[in-house]
């Protein structure tokens, strides 16, 4: 430590000026604001010409030292007292310790990822009144969309009238009603029906999609980023169902539910008269009421999404979905017969338990482990291998043929 002062110390004879000190003489340095210090004679210098202080001469007294400057009692190069020659070894200063390394930042996690996608989640950043305002625009679009869908829907009013009234015209033949026609009862029914009310239908299940979209771009602000990838399935899966719940209605459940509506009292001289409002109500009922029970594995899956329901819990309690699945087909089924409310019911059964599936894949994959598609695959190849034998041995060595109703495989 010595050794690092003495390199430090500049040459004898040679002493940095600090600022406002001025030199006085060879050897000394003075503060011009400062009164002149006292001289004091040293061996082999000449004498100054100027007295030293005596008491007559003090300003401050005789009992009392002149006031003598900070700069003076130390150098502002080696930081020792004025009357310190450097003989004597300097004061230790103590060594700067080196502060430990700071510990490495803990690795990101999975709560990590979450709050920084929680700050990205634009809802919590949106008032009440934009959330209003969000809304307001959503809504106005979804309605353009169906606009647009209803101008398309009404330059074809007239086929898609011939199209919705064809179940009930052969229903009609079947019975031997002529001529198989719908009857107006009003002046206005026509017009309401063909023009108004069935553009509208057939508008909502065209521009299903869109307004999907605008249901799924309203909440995906909310979501995180890792659940705002389920967009284009939702709206594909959510949208296909409801479609085919009504294509299903309209070719399968409607055709067989209302030749048996329509032929009760025939044995009674009844003959049926079937009004265009009347029969557009009860189309409109069951097409909308089985495109609605479609989006059943839609529904099971976002449950299980939310954890509010499991393939383990459904599976468990999978009887009584079955009662309540009976109960809506006996509501939604046109007629009481028990044919026809299985027509109904064995679809939504399937669906229940397609929907229960895509819940078991969601929770397989929160898991971390994967379904065995392979094997399924394979069960599924052998299940329409052997299906195709029993079809091909019905048709040649039975001879067996195919119709185009139900059990549409007769002989």
């Amino acid at each position: 430590m010595a050794d690092h002062f003495e390199e430090h110390r500049p040459p004898e004879g040679e002493t940095t000026l600090p600022k406002g000190i001025a030199p006085q003489s060879e050897g000394e340095f003075r503060n011009p604001d400062d009164p002149a210090p006292p001289e004091t004679a040293i061996p082999g210098d000449p004498q100054p010409s100027t007295p030293a202080y005596s008491s007559s001469s003090n300003p401050y007294g005789s009992d009392s030292e002149p006031p003598v400057s900070a700069a003076l009692l130390e150098t502002p190069v080696t930081g020792r007292p004025a009357g310190d020659t450097g003989s004597s070894t300097p004061p230790q200063v103590p060594a700067r310790r080196t502060p430990p390394p700071a510990p490495p930042p803990p690795p990101p996690t999975d709560d990590d990822d979450d709050a920084g996608d929680e700050e990205e989640r634009g809802m919590l950043r949106m008032s009440f009144m934009e959330h209003l305002e969000e809304l307001r625009s959503r809504v106005l679009h979804a309605l353009l969309g169906v606009v647009l869908a209803f101008l398309v829907s009404l330059s074809f009013a007239s086929p898609l009238w011939r199209i919705v009234s064809n179940p009930a015209i052969n229903a009609l033949k079947h019975l031997g009603v002529n001529p198989p026609k719908l009857t107006v009862i009003t002046p206005m029914e026509g017009f309401n029906i063909i023009y108004l009310k069935l553009p509208l239908l057939v508008s909502v299940f065209l521009g299903s999609p869109w307004i999907l979209y605008q249901v799924w771009a309203f909440i995906s602000p909310g979501l995180y980023k890792r659940e705002k990838k389920w967009a284009v399935p939702f709206i594909l899966s959510t949208a296909g169902l409801f479609i085919a719940g009504g294509l299903f209605a309209y070719f399968v459940a409607f055709r067989f539910g209302l030749e048996f509506l329509l032929g009760i009292g025939r044995d009674a001289n009844v003959t049926p008269m079937v009004s265009i409002n009347e029969y557009f109500d009860l189309f409109v009922n069951v097409t909308l009421g089985v495109g609605l029970v479609f989006e059943m594995p839609v529904l099971i899956f976002f449950l299980t999404l939310l954890r509010i329901a499991s393939p383990r819990f459904l599976l468990r309690h999978s009887r009584y979905a079955i009662l309540a699945i009976t109960i809506i087909a006996a509501v939604v089924t046109p007629t009481p017969d028990v044919f026809n409310m299985m027509i109904f019911a064995v679809p939504m059964v399937m669906l229940f338990f397609v929907g229960v599936f895509a819940s078991h894949l969601l929770v397989l994959k929160r898991e971390g482990k994967k379904f065995p598609w392979g094997t399924v695959l394979l069960v599924i190849l052998g299940i329409a291998l052997v299906t195709a034998a029993a079809i091909a041995l019905l048709l040649y060595r039975y001879h067996f043929h195919f119709i185009y109703k139900w059990p549409y495989l007769v002989k």
